[in-house]
């Protein structure tokens, strides 16, 4: 599994160069936009460093495309809406004990990212992570802790939380593998 998490990595670095050579900007310009270190981006491009999601999101929006043709190389398609079946959204291995499921990975224009995500229980703490927007959580089985800031907050299956995601946060399975629905409102 760690060799296909490589790959995909790889090949999203891949388009993020593809796509600011088209554009015609610089690592520099890039990273000023993002708001991060030079030498941090050259990580991410270069594949040192894992890429968080935030970070995607960021370079979509400054490229001018929507996510899934970083994340997965398509362009979305649909415009009125999209349906996606039981079990088959787009697989985004971004970090170790994480597996997301982009559910409308196929619609133009979302200001919204809804996906599915299911964590296993880890004894290391995740990574704290922040981008603009608003986020939504929703536990569909398992209990997860939601880390905002420095206060911890435990939700069970049926539990939601609706945050501030500027504020450096990370969710964790509570004694099994649990499930959550977190939709990523990307404007604000």
């Amino acid at each position: 599994m760690y060799k296909e998490q490589e790959d995909k990595l790889k090949q999203v670095t891949e388009r993020i160069k593809y796509l600011r050579d088209i554009l015609d900007l610089s690592q520099a310009e890039v990273a000023e936009k993002l708001g991060i270190s030079i030498s941090l981006y050259n990580d991410y491009e270069n594949g040192a460093k894992d890429i968080p999601i935030s970070m995607m999101y960021g370079v979509a929006a400054i490229f001018g495309v929507d996510a899934s043709e970083i994340l997965i190389g398509e362009t979305p398609r649909m415009l009125d809406y999209t349906v996606t079946r039981k079990g088959t959204g787009i697989a985004i291995d971004r970090y170790a004990g994480y597996k997301f499921e982009a559910l409308a990975h196929n619609y133009k224009n979302k200001n919204k990212e809804p996906m599915l995500v299911t964590i296993d229980v880890s004894d290391t703490p995740p990574e704290l992570v922040s981008h603009n927007g608003q986020e939504f959580n929703y536990v569909l089985e398992g209990k997860i802790g939601v880390t905002i800031g420095k206060k911890t907050v435990t939700l069970s299956a049926g539990d939601c939380i609706y945050f501030d995601p500027r504020i450096p946060h990370g969710q964790f399975a509570i004694d099994n593998t649990a499930v959550f629905l977190t939709v990523i409102d990307k404007d604000n």
